[in-house]
């Protein structure tokens, strides 16, 4: 086995944790042989152990690791946390080499679990598909370096852009294949954000189902300035279970009933037309959240647009047409020249049964 197989082999046991581990990022790595794979492993949910001490338990005694390699997707944390530094634990497993994906771009490690491996005679190798691991840990290094969350904002509209018709039916706009994917999409996050316009149309329960059945209950993000959205709603059942954060105003009258329905109000400066939502994705960066999925509404989506809060676009398009009096999709973005347009970058599309999925990033300034 090579190093790039186990690599791709440790990406496959991270992809299988996305959306469970934060704050963590979800890790996988992969102790290996020429032969094949001695144990693999991924980041368990907190105060679980990581990637890397799965992987090292699941290959078994230590001679059998003697003098073997492992493989993980990100640098080996250094220091004591929930859990002791894995550094340690692989120091003492006997392992060789070390290959990394990709460095750990937390102060606390920053390249010294890489020289911790060294000096104690690991040979350490990084960059071992250096692009597929930082895109596997974006949600981690986006709040490294900004201090928020990796957002990925979903919209799915008619191909004319509307959302519901001028009555307001929008069930169902996109077909069964659009609705699987998002729902693949709401397995793999840490937290879905609405608005408070949508959670009062459309009630989401905003969990992950696969054949009528939830197999995930992301964290509920709910984005209601005034508190205007009733506890009764979908969003506050079975908190504090599955956990529902509400960015509110200082000073929203209700916040004590939400919180008693077992919702956590977090208090954000106000800003026209609600609050600033800059602050509001910090606030849920200290949350631990580090991949946000946005899925409403319009006057959202247009929001963090206008102030450059969204990292990646997902646009379904139904082949059908509802109108200028239909509902639109995308709320007012203020433009006055085409200069200032967002562009977008990296598109790709494709099918999603009768839909059309467009993916692309958004540069940041």
């Amino acid at each position: 086995m090579t190093p790039e197989e186990a690599m791709r082999a440790a990406l496959r046991q991270a992809r299988r944790g996305q959306g469970r581990t934060h704050p963590n990022p979800s890790v996988g790595a992969v102790v290996f042989r020429q032969g094949g794979v001695l144990g693999a492993g991924r980041t368990q949910p907190p105060p679980g152990a990581h990637a890397e001490v799965v992987a090292l338990a699941a290959a078994g005694r230590r001679g059998r690791v003697h003098g073997a390699s492992l493989a993980v997707t990100l640098e080996p944390c250094c220091f004591q946390g929930r859990t002791g530094p894995c550094t340690e634990a692989i120091i003492a497993s006997g392992v060789s080499r070390v290959y990394v994906g990709a460095r750990d771009p937390h102060p606390r490690v920053a390249g010294r679990g890489v020289r911790r491996l060294r000096r104690a005679g690991i040979e350490v190798v990084t960059g071992v598909l250096e692009d597929a691991c930082r895109e596997q840990h974006r949600g981690f290094f986006t709040l490294c370096a900004r201090g928020r969350p990796f957002v990925t904002l979903k919209l799915a509209t008619s191909l004319d852009g509307r959302i519901a018709t001028r009555s307001g039916d929008s069930r169902w706009i996109s077909g069964p294949a659009a609705r699987a994917f998002v729902h693949g999409l709401r397995a793999r996050v840490d937290g879905v954000m609405v608005g408070s316009g949508t959670a009062l149309a459309d009630d989401p329960a905003l969990s992950a189902r696969k054949a009528g059945r939830v197999v995930h209950r992301p964290t509920r993000v709910l984005v209601d300035s005034r508190l205007r959205v009733p506890v009764t709603a979908k969003l506050y059942r079975g908190a504090p279970a599955t956990p529902t954060l509400v960015l509110a105003r200082r000073g929203a009258r209700g916040a004590t009933a939400r919180q008693a329905a077992g919702a956590r109000v977090l208090a954000v400066r106000a800003a026209r037309p609600g609050i600033d939502l800059a602050r509001g994705l910090e606030v849920l960066g200290t949350e631990g959240l580090t991949h946000l999925l946005v899925e409403g509404g319009g006057k959202l989506a247009a929001a963090l647009l206008r102030a450059r809060l969204v990292d990646e676009l997902l646009w379904i398009q139904a082949p059908l047409l509802l109108g200028g009096d239909g509902r639109p999709g995308l709320g007012e973005l203020g433009f006055d020249r085409l200069s200032e347009a967002i562009r977008l970058a990296d598109v790709t599309r494709r099918a999603l049964g009768p839909d059309l999925l467009w993916r692309a990033r958004l540069e940041q300034p």
